[in-house]
């Protein structure tokens, strides 16, 4: 259920996370890791509180394509018949 503080409408982590299509855990390791942006806002509990528009821009990121990186391929050793 979002939070309405100041005339702005927030988002709980569980929230964005389903409306996102993403687990808690991918979540948290793209704002780790530098991929998402950590939030401006908290609750008095410390739990992040998202904007709609960094809704958005989670969305566009679960939405965006990577290239695959492919391992070169391995050569297996010729045979030979004996």
């Amino acid at each position: 259920m979002p939070i309405r503080l100041n005339g702005e409408t927030y988002y709980r982590t569980a929230e964005v996370c389903r409306m996102a299509g993403i687990s808690k855990n991918t979540l948290l390791r793209w704002i780790k890791e530098g991929t998402f942006a950590e939030v401006q806002q908290r609750d008095r509990r410390n739990w992040r509180l998202f904007t709609k528009d960094e809704l958005d821009t989670l969305r566009t990121e679960v939405n965006r394509v990577k290239p695959a990186r492919f391992a070169s391929p391995v050569s297996s050793p010729s045979r030979t018949n004996t």
